[in-house]
């Protein structure tokens, strides 16, 4: 079996153009999340899926592996399922799907993601971590209730679940975007019709779980955030000049 985190990078990006290639820190932003993921142990290969040249050519510049897709993939899934096909996966292998704008990304959830597929089975997992209650209303920030058993149960930008009485200690969960398939899943999974939710949220894992695929979670200690507007990485800037 053969396990490969895939970071799809796109360059068009409605609130920050051009985002892969940021280079504010003297490494642009696709480097510095294929760094950032590169030492997990239980991943064989990092990939960079993308339709832009200049992504391909400034990944390869600093020595990592790219793949081109097409630029008619209707949806990051998608992407990732062509990678997939290109790089001639096999259906038991196991594809991480880590976002090009997660720069604090850590090798240790990777390798927990990998663990939480090898362990339960499941055709697809995905990571949470504990969310103040100030940050619950925020609909930039998706919020995830699991079962008893550690299975999502569904996934909102409303906070959920919702405190009634008021009396707090809810435990909001953030959903973290870094998502681990079995590659015969993800093949499927692309060809999904999409669903109600899934078009209201915005939000495409719900896709899964509306065709009633079981989606594994593991709560880890996450304090990092993606790379959406240019605040954020003016933040991220900021950090990396303090290291």
């Amino acid at each position: 079996m053969s396990t490969v985190v895939i970071i799809p990078a796109r360059y068009a990006s409605t609130r920050l153009p051009g985002k892969p290639l940021l280079a504010r820190t003297g490494k642009t932003l696709i480097q510095h999340v294929y760094e950032a993921v590169r030492p997990a142990k239980k991943a064989d290969r990092v990939v960079v899926a993308t339709d832009d040249r200049r992504i391909f050519d400034a990944v390869q510049s600093f020595g990592g592996e790219a793949v081109m897709t097409s630029a008619d993939c209707r949806t990051g899934t998608d992407r990732l399922a062509e990678a997939a096909e290109k790089l001639k996966l096999a259906g038991g292998d196991i594809v991480i799907n880590v976002q090009g704008d997660e720069p604090n990304m850590s090798p240790e959830h990777v390798d927990k993601l990998i663990g939480l597929l090898e362990d339960s089975g499941a055709p697809m997992a995905t990571l949470a971590a504990p969310l103040s209650a100030e940050y619950a209303a925020d609909p930039a920030k998706v919020k995830v209730v699991a079962d008893l058993s550690g299975r999502a149960m569904y996934f909102s930008r409303a906070a959920i679940p919702f405190d009634r009485d008021g009396r707090g200690g809810v435990g909001w969960l953030l959903h973290i975007g870094v998502y681990g398939y079995r590659v015969e899943f993800l093949r499927q999974y692309a060809k999904l019709p999409s669903t109600p939710a899934e078009q209201a949220e915005k939000l495409e894992q719900l896709r899964a779980l509306e065709h009633g695929y079981a989606i594994r979670l593991a709560v880890v200690d996450y304090s990092g955030c993606g790379i959406d507007t240019p605040e954020d990485y003016e933040r991220f800037v900021a950090s990396c000049r303090g290291k």
